[in-house]
């Protein structure tokens, strides 16, 4: 109750609106409103994480366990307006939000039963700089919050600003990101499951280079969990 009470008193104080529609969010409504969520083109990945378009673009890269995202990412649409926020107009609590929704509608698949931590994808100390914050980061401390999984975060870093890859192409992509990523810690990752966690994935050039980096560390297994990816 208590929870409740302050939650109401600060929505009276500081109203949070939708960051998609707009519309006042409710005391229950923590990310985004019932009405978008119900309107979110859903991926359903999670319902078969063993095998669907998103795993299939790592299949052979390394060893990949599981992959799901939450949403269909489109330029210039609802969901794009979202992954906006979150990254440029500072909002760390959205990423966070969006997290725990995410992993709460995945867990009803089991997908976290047997992953042992989680990485976000590392920024540059420069973007970080930029935005104030690593969405990926604030994305797995919502997971974490929501399924009781450790984070590890200074395992891999990215050690150098590479330019935006979003009129890239495939190719472009894979050069972009090669030799980005180092191991700084094998011995905290080797013999687990890691869940390896961004905002979007689309290629998946970025997320296979960190992939295969952690995986210079012994026996170590991967699965990927992102809010969108981009449909082709």
């Amino acid at each position: 109750m208590k929870t409740n009470f302050l939650t109401d008193l600060f929505d009276l104080i500081s109203p949070r609106s939708c960051p998609i529609c707009g519309e006042r969010l409710t005391a229950s409504e923590s990310a985004i409103c019932g009405i978008c969520h119900l309107r979110m083109p859903l991926t359903n990945f999670a319902n078969n994480p063993y095998d669907n378009p998103m795993a299939r673009l790592f299949w052979g890269q390394f060893p990949i366990q599981k992959a799901a995202a939450y949403f269909y990412y489109l330029p210039q649409s609802d969901t794009s307006r979202l992954i906006y926020d979150m990254k440029y107009h500072h909002q760390p609590d959205l990423c966070e939000n969006m997290g725990c929704l995410v992993a709460k509608e995945v867990d009803r698949h089991h997908f976290f039963d047997d992953i042992d931590a989680i990485v976000p994808m590392p920024v540059t100390r420069q973007r970080q700089r930029q935005r104030g914050y690593n969405q990926s980061m604030e994305i797995a401390r919502g997971i974490s919050d929501a399924v009781s999984l450790p984070i590890i975060h200074k395992v891999i870093k990215r050690i150098h600003f590479d330019t935006s890859q979003t009129k890239m192409k495939g190719w472009e992509r894979l050069e972009n990101v090669e030799n980005v990523f180092q191991l700084t810690a094998p011995e905290t990752v080797k013999n687990k499951h890691l869940l390896l966690v961004d905002d979007i994935v689309t290629t998946g050039a970025t997320v296979r280079a960190c992939a295969q980096e952690l995986c210079k560390a012994d026996n170590v297994q991967i699965s990927i969990l992102s809010l969108g990816f981009t449909k082709k």
